[in-house]
């Protein structure tokens, strides 16, 4: 199978790449690297191409030249601070680049899948677990412009006939994080040398999934046939609070942490709880996730001197 995969020289990307690769697809990973690193993936350079999903004529160029077989779209301004800073941007990367590259996918006569990262930003502040059948009610220009990517995918569907995966991520973690979200930022202050660090709000609760769990679930969605338009949550199904991955880096380090609350961190609208069913996903292809927490920070500070 050819398989490309925009954004693959990214955070989720970069565990995506190795993992396809394993199962025999034959990758190329098109990324503009405003956010991923060259250094992330390990394919040869003519796999390999540096463009803008804003740019349509060079996305078009590249979809002709290679004739995928599937299509992985993960391009995207994920960190939802910049995405609030920076609106437009956001939008206009995460929207009109989603368009150019539906647009170039319905050009292709062999196209046989296209997946779709979301978001759980698309669901309104819930204290349940929630099923893919919510409503969606996102709350920042971020998750608006991944719903907007969702419902370009269901018009492409009906349009085209070629099976579409909607997968909406929830918080992810592992190597390779380019972004100063909560784990990266815990390790940046530790690596520093400190035991006593800064953050803002403590009582909100997460689902973080390891990016090689996620990887796995790509995989196995990948492979489900004549799925036609289906979406599903990804997630580790478990809540954790930022105290709890504090503790984690306790446990790992053999060490005291202290947590001081710093007043420019802390938001004042937050989300107190976001967490997955996880239920469809596991029933249609029958994955589940190995890395737990104390996991996944153990194999974070084994590589903090690579």
């Amino acid at each position: 199978m050819k398989t490309i995969i925009t954004g693959g020289a990214g955070f989720i990307g970069s565990a995506v790449v190795p993992a396809l690769i394993n199962e025999g697809h034959d990758i190329y990973v098109l990324d503009n690297l405003s956010f991923g690193s060259r250094e992330f993936i390990k394919i040869s350079d003519d796999r390999f191409f540096l463009a803008d999903i804003r740019d349509y004529a060079k996305i078009r160029e590249i979809f002709n030249l290679i004739k995928p077989d599937i299509v992985i779209h993960l391009a995207a301004i994920h960190f939802i601070p910049y995405c609030n800073q920076h609106p437009f941007e956001a939008a206009d990367t995460n929207i009109r680049g989603t368009m150019n590259v539906l647009r170039a996918c319905g050009e292709m006569n062999g196209l046989k899948k296209f997946f779709f990262a979301s978001t759980a930003a698309v669901y309104p502040i819930l204290d349940v677990a929630v099923t893919e059948t919510y409503e969606l009610h996102p709350l920042d220009i971020y998750g608006l412009s991944k719903l907007t990517g969702e419902h370009l995918c269901k018009e492409f569907y009906l349009t085209t006939g070629v099976d579409t995966t909607v997968c909406r991520f929830f918080n992810a973690f592992g190597p390779n994080e380019t972004n100063p979200h909560l784990i990266p930022e815990i390790e940046k202050q530790l690596r520093s040398g400190s035991r006593i660090i800064k953050l803002g709000n403590l009582t909100p609760r997460r689902d973080f999934i390891h990016t090689f769990d996620m990887a796995n679930a790509v995989k196995h969605l990948l492979e489900l046939k004549d799925s036609g338009y289906e979406t599903f949550n990804l997630g580790r199904g478990i809540e954790y609070s930022i105290v709890d991955i504090v503790k984690s880096f306790e446990r790992q380090l053999n060490q005291k942490i202290e947590i001081e609350i710093d007043p420019e961190r802390v938001r004042k609208v937050e989300r107190e709880h976001l967490l997955a069913d996880v239920t469809k996903l596991k029933k249609y292809t029958g994955w589940k996730p190995e890395w737990d927490i104390d996991e996944g920070i153990r194999n974070l500070i084994q590589n903090w001197n690579k």
